[in-house]
């Protein structure tokens, strides 16, 4: 019974000797060489874009329900300074365009409109503030995998072409298995960056649509309330 147990035991041995080692992430990213600290590189922009994009965008979708009705209200019984003061009160895109609306009032509305759409702009450029970067991550992330690629290919052959008659199979696998490495590692941070671009431009797409329509809204309340001078409706 012992010797049938050391046995068994001296196998499991042997077969734990002779497995191979597993691959772990850390192992695999070194084995990619230098242009994988390029690639970290960029995952970290890209990280740091989307999450700053992200949070601003989070913060200007988030607007008072009440505020287009309140600024109606307060403009038909002609309190223009309660109006521009509530507008102040918040920090949204769409009250920053009604508070530059509100300020316009009484001039002719091609002035009012062509003022809120500048101040639009101006909204939107600061939203896509990073996204720019964001896409060139996404699309020069995998050209750095691809040049990681060619160089290990070259580097196999390389190694092929010292070694003579003395080919061995692993003088081509080394070469291939960097090759790879960068290859994925490249479509990995590509990939993220691509997606993460996507949805922060459909966020701000969702930005850009409820500003306009409270331009339109802000226009018909312009165009039927009274103007004030100091609080004072003019007759």
């Amino acid at each position: 019974m012992l010797t049938l147990l050391q046995a068994n035991s001296d196998v499991l041995i042997q077969e734990a000797a002779s497995a191979p080692e597993k691959m772990s992430l850390i192992k695999m990213a070194v084995a990619g060489g230098w242009l994988m600290i390029v690639l970290l590189l960029l995952s970290i922009i890209a990280i740091y874009i989307f999450g700053n994009r992200w949070w601003a965008i989070r913060k200007a979708v988030k607007t008072d329900p009440d505020l287009m009705a309140n600024i109606r209200d307060l403009l038909s019984d002609g309190k223009t300074k309660a109006a521009l003061a509530l507008c102040r009160n918040s920090s949204s895109p769409v009250a920053r365009l009604m508070e530059k609306g509100i300020e316009r009032k009484g001039r002719p509305l091609q002035d009012v409109q062509a003022a809120v759409e500048n101040v639009g702009n101006i909204e939107v450029a600061k939203l896509e503030k990073g996204l720019p970067m964001l896409a060139t991550v996404a699309g020069g992330a995998p050209m750095v995998g691809f040049l990681g690629t060619v160089i290990g290919m070259i580097q196999a052959f390389y190694n092929m072409a010292q070694a003579g008659s003395n080919i061995d199979i692993t003088l081509l696998s080394g070469g291939i298995y960097t090759a790879m490495v960068t290859t994925v590692g490249g479509l990995i941070v590509g990939i993220v960056a691509y997606f993460g671009y996507n949805y922060l431009t459909a966020r701000i797409n969702d930005v850009v649509f409820k500003m306009e329509n409270s331009t339109i809204e802000l226009m018909d309340i312009l165009n039927q309330s009274p103007v004030t001078v100091d609080g004072e409706i003019e007759i």
